[in-house]
């Protein structure tokens, strides 16, 4: 089976420290309570005995808890605690020492419960890990050890079982809650031949995949690697109270030192002691840490440590690699420009047939687009692939080749416009030959990531002042993304060699932040101050070298984390310090005889307590910053988003018009102007409409009114008017019988504005609604 196992026991020694807890707590309390009741029955002498034992029984683990720090080159804090046992002893403050023991020993339960409660997504995450698998060998499934799955096994996963290594799903669909990794809580759907990770859970029916990778060569067990060692390194913040409360002892014995000098009371000096034990400073620290480290992983940001928790709150420079870190890191159809007359999805068809068996990523993007096209395949013969260069292979009867190509002189003026857009675009070109006449070619791109620009954003406002991109792509493109998304500083060109001194320059100045997801990223990762890898596709090479693996295949979560981060060194410091203040108050008044022992145990209890709770609201996230979207509203972003997806790959009629226009072929435009009005009054405009009267309504009240989309409704009307100005054309060029040469102008202005207005808006609205959303939600 693939489902997560019941949770592994605690070690011996955990376990015997959690039951020497509860025996402490129990006999405390027992203690105290039965010299109380004895103390109302008038008995005073059988409470004073139970209130001696309460004082006794907290006086061993105390000078072991000395003895231990100690041992471990601390300075034993806790000295105080055994200094108020023993003082409550000595000058007869019988029920100030049982009350001493109660907070003690209550003072580890909340310490226990609290970091229970804060590494409960830690632990969360290493509880879900598979142990077996079910593989299939012929028509039998035999259960197996994790350990003994290979690539190339063949997987069954039943319903609500975890998938147990990376691989390919190759039954027709799978729905999985992916929520372990990604922290979003909408099911996503897979279909045959989708990439799938190990950990994600299988919300459907049973499926079968085949696997990619070992268990330990899986995302997960990445996952798990790292989760073992959150919070195994102590927290700057965390070092810095051990090294303040070490100065707090010194300091608390020269005020009970005083007290007792000069008021002549012992009883003083006790009741400073009593107040003095620096509980909000011992426990308010890491349980603040340990919680913003849990609930990061929560959110799908898996952190190495506390230390590097902290260090991301402490960031001002932030160093990205650009592909799968800016763009999306995959090839994505841009257009499908044919010769004079050509069929744009025959030429495509036909070039995804001849590539069909190349494992080349572009080779693999233009059978994808072929696949969403719905174009019907043929099994290519005779494939001939040479690197570098493509493939060469006989598709119904006619010999295809798809692949580079360098331009004859007296190449075709069409082919010319495409390689000249090709450079100013920053585009991938795949020339399609058919019986060796140039057919086509294919544009590819890799996008910006739609949640890019937003995420810089929320990153300046959480205190990054510089970003810097390092890449080892051209500097044309770089620059231009570099422009785009306001990036102080571009490297372009640059080999892992370059990326490493780039970030150590960084490093040099401020505390850096370093992204990246692949093999080559991971030399400058290691350099940085906190490094980033983008583990959801990211090489294990890079994850490794990380401080930080962001889950998802988003970048927005390093947002989230800087926010976590900082926030979590908040609370942490502001527990610390105000904790640490009502006890040196305290301290006052007991020296002073205005606190008495027993009264100043009650208080200190009460400051543990208030301390312990406020450190756990780094658990919680900051809800002035938080968006909440109802349901149907995000349904409703999905949808749209989705619709422009289709949408988009439609905007190449407008300009596949102009074009023919701008060649003087007038007979060819006109019925491309025809092609381009039915798309935009029966997709694109009932769409827009569609936006206005629900999308837009729905966002008002999340983003705090209907000024956030108002911009966007007038850009509607734009694309409205300038839509009925083509039509106007469109009829005027029928009751002509054809196009007039005097209507070229307008038209070419018309078309080329309305196209540059889309591509404008779906950007806008991708960047600032859709990201909202999380990716891949629904069911279907």
């Amino acid at each position: 089976m693939t489902d997560a196992p019941s949770a592994p026991k605690a070690p011996w020694h955990e376990r015997i420290r959690s039951r020497g807890q509860l025996v402490f707590l129990i006999a405390s309390v027992t203690a105290l309570a039965a010299g109380g009741v004895a103390w109302l029955a008038d008995a005073r002498d059988v409470a004073d005995a139970w209130w001696i034992a309460g004082t006794v029984v907290a006086i061993a683990p105390a000078v072991w808890w000395v003895i231990d720090a100690l041992r471990r080159g601390r300075i034993g804090v806790d000295l105080i605690a055994v200094l108020s046992l023993v003082g409550t002893l000595l000058v007869g403050e019988y029920v100030a020492g049982a009350l001493i023991g109660v907070m003690l020993a209550s003072g580890q339960a909340l310490d226990a419960a609290a970091e229970r409660r804060a590494t409960k997504d830690l632990r969360s995450l290493l509880e879900h890990a598979p142990r077996t698998a079910r593989r299939r060998v012929g028509d039998e499934l035999e259960v197996v050890p994790l350990a003994e799955v290979a690539p190339g096994d063949t997987l069954a996963v039943g319903p609500g079982e975890v998938v147990p290594v990376d691989g390919w799903l190759t039954s027709e669909l799978a729905v999985l809650d992916e929520s372990v990794l990604t922290g979003e809580p909408m099911h996503v759907q897979r279909r045959t031949g989708e990439a799938m990770r190990s950990g994600v859970v299988n919300a459907g029916g049973a499926f079968e995949m085949q696997a990619r990778a070992t268990a330990e060569d899986s995302t997960y067990a990445g996952i798990v690697r790292l989760a073992r060692e959150a919070a195994a390194e102590s927290a700057p913040v965390v070092r810095i109270a051990d090294r303040v409360a070490a100065w707090f002892l010194p300091v608390a014995l020269v005020m009970a030192g005083l007290a007792w000098l000069l008021s002549g009371s012992a009883t003083r000096a006790v009741a400073v002691l009593v107040v003095a034990t620096p509980c909000p400073l011992l426990l308010a620290a890491p349980v603040a840490i340990v919680s913003g480290l849990s609930r990061a992983s929560r959110l799908g940001v898996v952190i190495r440590s506390g230390g590097a928790l902290e260090n991301l709150g402490h960031a001002t420079t932030l160093v990205m690699d650009k592909t799968g870190t800016l763009t999306s890191g995959r090839p994505t159809s841009a257009d499908i420009v044919t010769a004079p007359g050509g069929d744009a999805a025959e030429v495509l068809r036909l070039a995804a047939s001849a590539d069909q068996l190349s494992p080349h990523v572009l080779a693999e993007a233009i059978v994808q687009e072929a696949k969403i096209r719905g174009l019907a395949l043929s099994m290519p013969t005779d494939v001939d692939e040479q690197a570098g260069s493509g493939v060469a292979a006989t598709v119904d009867g006619r010999r295809i080749t798809v692949g580079t190509l360098t331009l004859p002189t007296d190449a075709p003026g069409w082919a010319r416009a495409v390689h000249n857009r090709a450079a100013l675009d920053g585009a991938v070109i795949a020339w399609i030959t058919v019986g060796g006449d140039l057919a086509g070619a294919l544009l590819f791109v890799d996008p910006l990531r739609r949640d890019a620009s937003r995420t810089l954003r929320r990153l300046r406002s959480a205190g990054l002042n510089r970003l810097v991109m390092l890449t080892g792509d051209r500097r044309e493109p770089a620059e231009e993304i570099g422009s785009v998304l306001g990036l102080d500083r571009v490297y372009a060109e640059q080999s892992p060699a370059d990326k490493v001194a780039g970030v150590r320059a960084e490093r040099e100045s401020a505390v850096t932040v370093m992204v990246g997801d692949g093999v080559n990223d991971a030399p400058a990762l290691a350099a940085a101050t906190v490094g980033v890898a983008m583990g959801a596709r990211g090489s294990t090479a890079s994850s490794e070298s990380a401080d930080i693996v962001l889950t998802s295949d988003r970048l927005d979560p390093l947002a989230d984390a800087m926010e976590i981060a900082r926030r979590s060194r908040r609370i942490a410091v502001q527990s610390a310090t105000v904790g640490m203040g009502l006890s040196l108050i305290a301290m006052g008044f007991a020296a002073f005889g205005y606190l008495p022992p027993a009264a100043g145990a009650l208080l200190q209890e009460g400051i543990d307590v208030a301390v312990i709770l406020n450190a756990l609201r780094a658990l919680r996230g900051d809800r002035a910053r938080e968006l909440n979207l109802p349901e149907d509203t995000e349904t409703m972003l999905h949808r749209f988003s989705a619709e422009h997806d289709e949408l988009r790959d439609e905007l190449s009629l407008l300009r596949e018009a102009a074009q023919l226009l701008s060649s003087g072929d007038l007979v060819a435009a006109h019925a491309a102007l025809r092609r381009a009005d039915a798309f935009l009054f029966d997709t694109l405009l009932p769409h827009e409409r569609a936006e206005d009267s629900e999308l837009y309504p729905a966002l008002a009240a999340p983003l705090g009114g209907g000024e956030a989309t108002a911009t966007m409704s007038r850009m509607h009307a734009e694309i409205d008017r300038l839509s009925r100005r083509l039509r106007a054309h469109l009829a005027q060029a029928d009751e002509a019988g054809g196009l007039r040469a005097d209507q070229c102008d307008d038209l070419l202005a018309a078309l080329y504005g309305l196209y540059a207005l889309l591509k404008l808006h779906f950007v806008q609205e991708e960047e600032n609604y859709f990201t909202l959303a999380p990716e891949g939600g629904g069911t279907g």
